[in-house]
Order: C-alpha cells, then sequence, then structure tokens
C-alpha cells in the first residue's frame, strides 16, 4: 500500500498541474478566463469519457501494466503542454495528459482493493496519496514554471518517470495482484448491484466534483484579486485547498470506522456550504481559513465515495472506481467552461457564486442512501 500510494501521488500531480498551469498561460500567452478554462475542459472530457470504459475492460480483464504506462502517459502530456506555440496544441497535450490519468485509476482502485482487502480504511491510505500529488503540483508547477516559465515543462515529467517505477515494483511486490480466488469471483457474481444507490452516490460526487475543479481552476487568480498579492499567493491558496485533503482523507476513513460512511459523508457536504460561501465572499486573508475548511469539507468524504461505490456495484468494482474515482470527479471541468464565461462577462465572484449551492444538492441526494451490504471485502478484486 505505501508503494500504491506514493506511486498514486506521482500520477495525481498531473490532475493538480493542469490548474496549476492556468495563471502561467494566462500571464505568458494572454488567454481569456474561458480560453484558460478550456485547457481544464480538455484534461477533464476525454478523462470523464475514458475512464469508465478503462474501469468495465478492467472488470472483464485485469490490466496491471496500465499503472506504469499510464503514469508515463500523464506526464508526457502535462511536460508538452508549456512546449506547444498554438491553443490547439496546448489542447491536444493536456487532453493526452488526461488519457493517461484515465486509464490509471480504475485498475490503480482495483488493485488497492486488493492491496487493502476491501478496507475503507486501507482506501483511505491510497487515496492520500492522490491528495498529496494534488497538493504538491501548485508547488512544483511554481518551482519550475515560475523560474524557467512555460519552456521549463518539460522538468514536470520527472514525478511521472518515479511513478512508474514505484507502480511496477509495487505491482511485483504483491505478487500477481490480479488473481482472486474462486470463491471471491463467486461471491461477486452472486452479489447484486445497486444501481440507483450508485446513481444518487455518483450525482453527489459531480456536484463535488463541480466545486473542487471550479475552484481548483480559478482559486490562484481568485485569490490574488481579493488580496491584491502575487502569483504566490495564489500558489499558496491552491497548496491550501489541496493539502487539506491529506488530513482530510485520513480523518475520513477514521471517523468513518467510528460513526459510519454515510453520516460522515453527509457531515461533509453540509460543512462544505458554509465554507465555500466564505471562500467566495470573505475578503482578505481570513479567505484562506474558509479554504482549509472548504478543503476538509471536499476530502473527508473523498475514499469512501471509493468504496460505497464498489460496495453498491460489488460486482463491477473496476466501473464503481472509474465513476466515482475518475467520471463523477473529472466531469466538473465541463463546467469550467461555464464559469469562464461569466466570469468574463461580469466578475470572477459573480462565477463562483453557485458553487455556494452545489453541497447542497449533493447532500440531498445522499439523504435517502442507506449503507451497503458487503459481500466478500477479504477477497475483493
Amino acid at each position: 500500500m505505501p508503494l500504491l500510494s506514493l506511486g498514486h501521488a506521482c500520477v495525481d500531480v498531473y490532475q493538480g498541474a493542469v490548474a496549476a498551469l492556468v495563471p502561467f498561460f494566462v500571464a505568458e500567452r494572454h488567454y481569456t478566463y474561458a480560453a484558460a478554462s478550456g485547457i481544464v475542459l480538455a484534461a477533464s472530457l476525454l478523462s470523464s469519457v475514458v475512464q469508465p470504459l478503462f474501469g468495465a475492460v478492467t472488470d472483464r480483464r485485469p490490466l496491471p501494466w496500465l499503472l506504469p504506462v499510464s503514469a508515463l502517459l500523464a506526464g508526457a502530456g502535462v511536460a508538452a503542454a508549456g512546449l506547444t506555440g498554438g491553443y490547439a496544441l496546448t489542447l491536444a497535450a493536456v487532453a493526452l495528459g488526461g488519457i493517461g490519468v484515465a486509464a490509471y485509476h480504475p485498475e490503480a482502485v482495483r488493485v488497492a482493493r486488493v492491496a487493502s482487502r476491501g478496507s475503507h480504511t486501507g482506501m483511505g491510505w491510497f487515496s492520500l496519496g492522490g491528495n498529496l500529488g494534488f497538493a504538491t503540483a501548485p508547488l512544483l508547477v511554481a518551482a519550475v514554471v515560475a523560474t524557467g516559465g512555460l519552456r521549463a515543462s518539460p522538468l514536470l515529467a520527472v514525478p511521472a518517470l518515479l511513478g512508474a517505477v514505484l507502480c511496477a515494483v509495487a505491482l511485483r511486490a504483491l505478487a500477481a495482484p490480479a488473481t482472486a480466488s474462486g470463491a471471491a469471483r463467486t461471491a461477486r457474481a452472486a452479489a447484486r448491484d445497486d444501481w440507483a444507490s450508485f446513481a444518487r452516490l455518483s450525482g453527489a460526487v459531480v456536484c463535488r466534483s463541480i466545486v473542487f475543479v471550479g475552484l481548483g481552476a480559478f482559486l490562484a487568480l481568485y485569490v490574488r484579486q481579493r488580496t491584491g498579492a502575487g502569483p504566490a499567493a495564489g500558489a499558496a491558496a491552491l497548496f491550501v485547498l489541496y493539502l487539506g485533503g491529506a488530513v482530510g482523507t485520513v480523518a475520513g476513513g477514521r471517523l468513518a470506522t467510528r460513526f459510519g460512511r454515510l453520516p460522515v459523508v453527509r457531515w461533509s457536504y453540509a460543512l462544505t456550504v458554509p465554507a465555500v460561501a466564505g471562500v467566495v465572499l470573505v475578503p482578505g486573508p481570513a479567505l484562506y481559513v474558509c479554504v482549509a475548511l472548504t478543503s476538509a469539507g471536499l476530502y473527508v468524504p473523498f475514499s469512501l465515495h471509493v468504496t460505497l461505490g464498489q460496495d453498491y456495484l460489488p460486482g463491477r468494482v473496476g466501473t464503481a472506481g472509474g465513476v466515482t474515482l475518475g467520471l463523477a470527479v473529472s466531469v466538473g471541468g465541463l463546467a469550467t467552461p461555464v464559469i469562464g464565461a461569466v466570469a468574463d462577462a461580469t466578475s470572477l465572484q459573480t462565477a463562483l457564486l453557485p458553487l455556494i449551492a452545489l453541497p447542497a444538492l449533493g447532500g440531498l441526494l445522499l439523504r435517502p442512501l442507506k449503507e451497503p451490504a458487503v459481500p466478500d471485502r477479504a477477497g475483493a478484486g
């Protein structure tokens, strides 16, 4: 699990890196808000469409080699984004990185479920790696691009190389992770998939995703506007947003052990409503406190979404992982062009106001859900 978690961190650097690159695209290439949000959309769109397909494929046939290969693909796309001269080529580069991220997650979640024996606490540690990757991305991008400009972006490929090595070593240490016992496969085949509950859960995750991706895409620019500070202030706010996930994800597993997964998820969505309101409306340095609270509200339920989804669809854990950790998360990028267009027409604050209501909508979707029956966690894979 430590190797898988570190590999996850290296791959998810490239989810956080795209949003962190937005201010530099605006500064160096003079993109509008709408054009900059299109960069985030390109990274999210193919990932949104392709990720469940990879999940369906790995449900039929495990493909552990996807882990190191997809890590390299994700890094290559983002590293090339700073070298491309035209807007279309930049979109293509980040889309390539998005495909790498899409290919990685469903199979990685399946392998992590095997390694953790289906524990939501173990899945929390795996998710922690991804959150640390998100948190590191703004700092990495600032260190590389702020000093060398977008032309220094090939240096951003270093985490991909490290991640590929870590994934390969983890797969070898796990000793044939694709193999599950016949009894476990029989149990999963006999279990009933609860698609209605899974759909409600996925809808809530979409609401969370729009808030998270929307803030991630524009928070650095917004903080600079609200505080009057330079690029470092924006990068610091993104760091707070992403790093809070490291604490929130681990806390989510522990809280779920004590209080149950669904109560913890519902409380988290309730907390996120006033926290996002603070981010959008509170002026000055106090905004950072609201960012930290928003991070907690968004991240505490993160790994719990994955295990709940897999338990609602025990016969399709790859598909469940592809949707809860992939489609429903990355689909938030589809909303960023709308936010960017509204910001260009009015103001960035006006464009971010609707994000306050989305966690409340997600909470309403979660209210009727019941804790899923857990078939055979020990052999789940």
